[in-house]
Order: structure tokens, then sequence, then C-alpha cells
């Protein structure tokens, strides 16, 4: 979500996975899901050529993929509704519980964070039975990877996930296109040829060690820091024969709109991969606020069939922020999301 929140133990913890160590002394600005456009409506809109403040025609949507998404399959027009649920005073199984009461369902996707050096899961506390797991997987330096050097690493990390027996998904390095990760290009170099190497050796060293069973998501910031060439989506796109599925992550921090949170990726990848807003939340404001932005999310999602997945960022343990980011921190926020799982569009 943000840069490095990182404290020093070993927990599952998203503190500790995604590393906030820099976070007192980097300002709230400098955050990754904090790069955003300060005039949305202005960021939404497009003009005519030579017509200021005419809106030119949207362009068309983009077809939409019917199959894909690798061990976990993509259904066209259905989206696995799952979470980053880490409750404060909950374990991971009374956490699920409590969800599962709230909403009367079960999670489909159950997000959590690794560090590069960590023992990949076996197994995942709570999971529920018909849930996919999705393993956020902190990456590192390209050259600890095309070195070679870190293939043993890599190995186990793929017989680890090869032994859990089911589908799951794998969401290795993710934001690469922000400056807040120590893989990201901007701190590798500015080489984006470095980062599609390195993944397209971590593909190559699990298909040696037959794990077929984990799907590749590919999730870059939905907008880019810096903003260079070499930092595009493009640039860093490893090419379809390597990614199962192309993630996004999202936050409503300054009044976005899903649209433009989501809409630029969706555009350049929904004809060709399905789509999964891999980390998403939004700022409560006061009033219906944080209830209407889930009602719009919603919205947007099932305007956009090849949507297969979502995963909230759905926690009070997020250090650095006084905004609690659990569904449930006010009963309009909650039954807000409990009408969009329950919809038919998030069956999936």
């Amino acid at each position: 979500m943000s840069p490095a929140h990182r404290a020093p133990r070993r927990t599952l913890s998203r503190r500790h996975l995604l590393g906030l160590a820099a976070a007192a002394a980097v300002p709230a600005a400098a955050f990754g899901v904090q790069h955003v456009r300060t005039d949305d409506t202005a960021a939404e809109a497009t003009t005519s050529p030579g017509r200021p403040g005419v809106k030119a025609s949207a362009p068309a949507p983009p077809a939409v993929v019917t199959k894909g998404g690798g061990p976990v399959p993509f259904r066209s027009g259905k989206a696995m509704l799952g979470a980053y649920l880490d409750l404060s005073g909950h374990t991971a199984t009374q956490a699920q519980a409590l969800r599962r009461q709230q909403t009367g369902r079960d999670e489909r996707i159950v997000h959590v964070f690794y560090d590069w050096g960590d023992l990949l899961p076996r197994k995942i506390d709570g999971l529920p039975e018909h849930a996919f797991p999705m393993v956020s997987w902190r990456g590192t330096r390209y050259s600890d990877i095309t070195s070679g050097s870190a293939d043993d690493l890599i190995a186990r990390a793929a017989r680890r996930l090869k032994s859990q027996g089911r589908p799951l998904l794998l969401r290795w390095a993710w934001e690469m296109n922000g400056d807040w990760y120590g893989w990201g290009a901007a701190r590798n170099d500015k080489n984006p040829a470095g980062f599609i190497e390195s993944w397209k050796r971590l593909r190559a060293i699990f298909a040696d060690e037959g794990a077929d069973n984990v799907a590749w998501v590919w999730s870059p910031n939905w907008n880019s820091s810096p903003v260079a060439d070499w930092n595009t989506y493009a640039a860093l796109y490893p090419g379809d024969k390597y990614v199962d599925w192309v993630g996004v992550s999202g936050y409503n921090l300054h009044h976005e709109k899903p649209e433009t949170l989501f809409g630029p990726i969706y555009r350049s990848y929904a004809a060709r991969k399905p789509i999964l807003v891999s980390e998403v939340g939004a700022v409560d404001r006061g009033g219906r606020t944080k209830a209407d932005w889930i009602a719009l999310f919603a919205e947007w999602v099932r305007a956009h069939p090849a949507v297969g997945g979502v995963t909230w960022f759905d926690t009070d343990t997020h250090p650095g922020y006084t905004e609690k980011w659990r569904i449930d921190t006010d009963p309009e926020s909650l039954a807000a999301y409990v009408a969009m799982a329950k919809s038919p569009r998030f069956s999936g």
C-alpha cells in the first residue's frame, strides 16, 4: 500500500511485511498510494484537441478475455471477493469467522504478505475451504536474482508453495513502478529490463520445481512514480506468456474515483488478461463518504467484466494511519460492503 512499513520482527502482519522503517521520516505525500492527482475531475476528463473544456468521446472499452488466470481460473463477469484481513485482537481464524458472520459468506481470496527471505507458507491459517491464497512476496534487488545467487532461495519458495497442494496466487514484487520499494525500477538503475529478467527467472525456477499450482500476478501501482518512459506499465510488463493475472493497487485517499484508479490498467490489459484489484480501500471522511465510495466501486466493477477478483485492505493494524481500513468502521460502510459482497457480480 505505501512505502516500507517494516518492523524488526518475524510476523505476518502488514507492518512487518510491507516494511515501514522509513515511515516516520517520509512525508505522507511521498507514500506510494499518495502519488495522486489532486484534481480528480480534471484527471478523468479528456478534452478534444483545440477545444479546451470540451470532453472528447470516451474510448471504446477493450474486448474482454473469456479465459485465463492459469491455475486460478478466471470466470468472465464473476469477481472473487477477498481481503487482506488483519484485525486487532483477532487471530486469522477469528477474523475470518467475524467476516463470515457479518457478510454471510466466506472470503474467496485470502491475502497474506511475506518478506523476501521468509519461509513461504505451506498452509494459510484460517483459510476457508474454497478460498484461494494470494501470497504477496517482497522482492529484492534485481542483481540478487539475475546473478543466480538467489536461485536456492527461490527454489525453496517454489517447493513450499507447491506443497500447499491447491491453486494459489503469487504476487511477487508488487508496485514495482513506485519509488518506495527496494525492488522498484527507480531503485534498480532505472532498469525495467532487470525486473523482467528477474520475473522470468523466478518463473523458470518455479517451473523446474514443478510448482504448477501457482498463478502469477503482475501488480503495479495505479500510477507510476516517477513518471518516466522506463517506469510505465508497458516497460515493466514481463509479457503475456509470463503473467496469469494483471493486478493493481489503488486507494481512495484524495477523492479518487474508481475509474481514475483502475481505468487505465483495465484499458491496457483487459483484452489480454483477467484483472485483479489486488489492494483497495477508502478513507472515511464522515457521514456516508466511505459507504458511498464502496457502492461506487461496486458499480465500477459491475461495468468492467474483465475484473475477476478484488482483495480489500481490511485492517485496523496498519501503522502510520489514524484511518482504520477495516470494512466495519461504521454501520453504513459495513452495509455497503455487505451489499457488494452479496451481489451476483461478486459471486465468483
